[in-house]
């Protein structure tokens, strides 16, 4: 990110907004999935970035973030302390009920893995979006999510500032989250998911014992 310039506008409700270089000349367009900094990007802040072009060879940002003073108070996104503390409450409740021989080893390594791969298809999702390359189609991710992966994707979507402004991801997001619950909630209690429970070694009895006795 060799270039410097002031983001001189932006909206933050479309996640977009222009760049005018320090050197005078044409406004650069930049988007919110080059952003590399912390927080949201606002307008009239000193900014360095990287020069690429579009797939109709228009220049803009490939990157960019604030420089000096802006960097320095620049904040981390609240939105990443929540879905820290969300995902940090649901694995060590995970990591009681283990420990308690409620669930099986599987069921945290499950999450716990497909968290971790969702994480990097974010990562490589957002950086595809900087170069202009081709996208990891929206039904994957979101399968994954089903499969047990959204804690890692709601850290993604923090971290790398990814898939958190389109309403109609977000929603299909949580869609996938509540989904995955239920069908965890389900295996869990159930009288139907008995024989799935013993062919991963825990059964009906010993997950309601706590609620008999």
């Amino acid at each position: 990110m060799n270039q410097k310039g002031v983001l001189a506008t932006w909206n933050d409700a479309k996640g977009f907004g222009f760049i005018t270089p320090d050197g005078g000349g044409e406004r650069v367009f930049a988007h919110m999935s080059g952003y590399a900094g912390r927080g949201r990007p606002v307008a009239s802040r000193k900014v360095s970035y990287s020069l690429t072009k579009d797939s109709q060879g228009r220049q803009r940002a490939g990157q960019f973030q604030y420089v000096g003073a802006a960097k320095v108070g620049a904040s981390m996104a609240p939105g990443f302390w929540f879905a820290s503390a969300v995902v940090l409450v649901f694995f060590t409740t995970l990591a009681g009920l283990f420990q308690q021989g409620y669930v099986p080893v599987s069921i945290p390594a499950a999450y716990g893995g497909m968290s971790l791969v969702l994480f990097v298809m974010y990562w490589i999702d957002k950086r595809a979006a900087q170069r202009g390359a081709q996208r990891i189609a929206e039904n994957t991710l979101h399968l994954f999510e089903v499969c047990c992966g959204w804690p890692g994707a709601l850290m993604a979507q923090q971290a790398f500032r990814h898939k958190t402004r389109k309403g109609s991801y977000r929603f299909v997001f949580w869609l996938a989250v509540l989904a995955n619950l239920d069908a965890l909630g389900w295996l869990l209690v159930t009288p139907e998911a008995m024989s799935l429970r013993q062919q991963l070694g825990f059964d009906l009895s010993k997950s309601l014992q706590p609620l008999i006795w």
